[in-house]
């Protein structure tokens, strides 16, 4: 393969080494069958998750330097689906917050909600409106630490209240972390 200019979400070789040794033990326990290795560089994968995560671009404009989009949904889908890209999270999120001289894990979180409208082909079953807000669609919630690490996510229908998203949202940070102590909220 050859070199290619870096873009700014491409992994440092310091997030790399922290993230290689997960993406070879999940390769190892999924073995392809034929015995196929791959195409493409793991790197370059989570570099095209990375890219399209953060430019929020459609899987058919990743750049044509990057591995293509069927290689780079394959991934995506897999890891979602059995928690390997909450572990890539995590830890990236703990060096983020060592590097800024903090605990791995926060004992605050910050909770807020945001109302959004619903792209056409989303399920009428799956959102509402919010009556406040006058937005038809889906209500996200997200828990923060103090740098804006993101925590806890949770997507509900926007007619669903605020307070519902919270205790959800606490739900979720009290399964996967118990160091948080304190929560604020708006």
């Amino acid at each position: 393969m050859s070199e290619r200019k870096p873009y700014k979400t491409d992994l440092s070789d310091e997030q790399w080494a922290l993230v290689e040794p997960v993406i070879a033990a999940w390769k190892a326990a999924h073995r392809s069958v034929s015995g196929h290795q791959g195409r493409y560089e793991m790197r370059e994968i989570v570099n095209a998750l990375l890219y399209q995560g953060r430019t929020g671009c459609q899987w058919d404009l990743l750049p044509h330097d990057l591995p293509p989009r069927g290689a780079v949904m394959y991934y995506f889908t897999k890891w979602r689906d059995d928690g390997t890209d909450r572990t890539i999270h995590d830890l990236l999120r703990w060096q983020v917050r060592e590097k800024a001289r903090r605990k791995a894990d926060p004992s605050l979180v910050v909770l807020d909600t945001q109302s959004v409208h619903a792209a056409a082909g989303v399920p009428a079953e799956s959102t509402g409106c919010d009556a406040a807000k006058k937005v038809p669609g889906r209500k996200r919630g997200l828990a923060v630490d103090v740098l804006g690490l993101v925590i806890a996510v949770v997507v509900l229908a926007a007619s669903v209240h605020d307070n519902t998203v919270g205790i959800a949202l606490l739900d979720k940070v009290a399964a996967d972390t118990d160091t948080v102590q304190k929560a604020l909220v708006d």
